[in-house]
């Protein structure tokens, strides 16, 4: 039996068993894991510095954010709403004929495959938001770990074993393998339900074939990455140009600029000097370490692939081409119209591309044809608003997130957080892999007609032993 098999088989026998677990024992095991790896927080930080080149202070405030999110899941899991339980009695006058006793709600989907992402090895890993929110469903999970940080993603798997095992999760309920090929393996295994990925388009579409082409398709949560366009108006250039160029520099070097969310094209006017200022900031930004010498060499093709597009210039190019310091390119917005399909492409690294315009009703009308985006910005001051309805539409089609005059690097694990967009940013726009939100991804909606009391799921019994909040009519 191959790890793949094994680890899927696991779930499979612990698959039940969890779903049926009360909340309050699915709650206890969620904050079980949080409070192990705040207790192994020394040791992980380190781990995760020797194999991410991350330094501490990013990898602490990332542990921190894997820790609460855990726990507000906790939370969720213990109010119950997401069970979204619906009773209808039943009505011998209703309008459309006589109404059965109708209840529904929504059930855990079974055994999940997780793909860790490498950009952050504790938010999006082994113990990360998908994982997370998988387990406050009531699935049981099998991590395929990223590459980029092994012994960091072994460890971290022990003590989340660990925890839901002394929590009293069943036998099974987490595990991880290792591998590319195993990690293909578990998704064509008949019995996983669902798969949640973060990580490059090419890598998420040949997965999200796997997952469509098994004998019995499967939901595959794919996030892809963004260009995450951000439009700047002449009155915001002209009253606030040095502050938009401070924060987009900021933002685009956020962690040497590896984040999905990461704003790598930059819509300003032309003669508005934004320009200018963003290539006077950037230029004295240091290089900073990549991840690894993998995507640090993907970066630095992509970024000498897009300064030969037609119409681009570079504004600010490191001397020593080998070098990751930060990169900013220019070009008119006619010359990205004409070549938006490959001027548009994400780079995954410290580099903006700046395109200017004349126009706002051109800017809309270009971005109405980029591809699907995780995220959209738009910096502008409010006696412009006007003008901008059509513009900020465009926006809100075109991404899962529209900001106005804030930058879209930081990624709040909050009810309302929306992060995903239309299709290539994600495979399925209308989820979330942040935010409570997501736990949706892994439930179905089951409907129970005249059933007899003792045979129905608790959420959907009369006597309601969970205590979960029931819709009656």
């Amino acid at each position: 039996m191959s790890e793949a098999d094994a680890a899927v088989s696991a779930l499979a026998t612990a698959a039940e068993d969890w779903a049926a677990a009360p909340p309050r024992d699915r709650a206890r095991a969620l904050n079980a894991v949080a409070d192990a790896l705040e207790a192994a927080r020394a040791e992980l930080v380190a781990l995760a510095d020797s194999e991410s080149r991350l330094g501490e202070t990013r990898l602490n405030g990332e542990l921190t954010r894997t820790t609460f999110q855990l726990r507000l899941f906790a939370r969720q899991v213990e109010e119950a709403g997401f069970y979204d339980a619906r009773i209808d009695r039943p009505d011998p006058g209703w309008p459309t004929g006589p109404r059965p006793d109708l209840r529904r709600y929504r059930a855990a989907v079974g055994p999940v495959l997780v793909f860790a992402a490498s950009n952050f090895p504790f938010a999006f890993s082994v113990a990360g938001g998908d994982t997370a929110s998988a387990l406050a469903a009531g699935c049981p999970v099998v991590l395929k770990a990223h590459p980029g940080h092994p012994r960091l993603s072994r460890r971290t798997g022990e003590i989340v074993a660990g925890a839901l095992k002394d929590a009293g999760a069943p036998d099974g309920t987490f595990g991880l393998i290792e591998g590319e090929q195993q990690g293909v393996d578990a998704l064509r295994h008949p019995g996983i339900a669902a798969a949640a990925f973060t990580g490059s388009e090419r890598g998420g579409l040949a997965l999200a074939r796997i997952a469509a082409e098994r004998p019995t398709p499967i939901p595959f949560y794919g996030e892809l990455g963004s260009t995450n366009p951000v439009v700047v108006t002449a009155g915001a250039a002209k009253s606030r140009g040095e502050e938009i160029a401070q924060g987009y520099v900021g933002s685009v070097t956020q962690g040497a600029g590896q984040f999905c969310t990461n704003p790598g094209l930059l819509f300003a006017p032309a003669g508005g000097g934004i320009v200018d200022r963003v290539a006077g900031l950037l230029k004295d930004v240091a290089a900073a370490p990549m991840l690894n010498d993998r995507i640090e060499s993907g970066f630095l093709d992509a970024a000498g692939r897009l300064a030969e597009r037609p119409g681009v210039d570079r504004v600010v190019w490191p001397d020593d081409t080998a070098s990751a310091a930060p990169r900013l390119l220019t070009m008119d917005l006619a010359a990205f119209a004409a070549d938006a399909e490959a001027a548009g492409q994400e780079c995954f690294g410290p580099l903006g591309l700046v395109v200017t315009y004349e126009s706002l009703r051109d800017v809309a009308e270009v971005i109405a044809k980029l591809p699907g985006q995780l995220t959209a910005s738009l910096h502008a001051e409010p006696e412009e608003s006007a003008e901008l309805g059509a513009l900020a539409g465009v926006l809100a089609d075109r991404s899962g997130r529209v900001l106005w005059n804030q930058w879209p690097t930081g990624v709040s694990v909050t009810h309302a957080m929306q992060h995903g967009g239309p299709f290539p940013a994600t495979t399925t726009p209308s989820t979330t892999s942040v935010g409570t939100a997501a736990i949706e991804r892994f439930l179905r909606p089951v409907t129970y007609q005249n059933w007899p009391q003792d045979l129905l799921p608790p959420p959907l019994r009369d006597d309601n032993p969970w205590d979960v909040p029931q819709r009656i009519h």
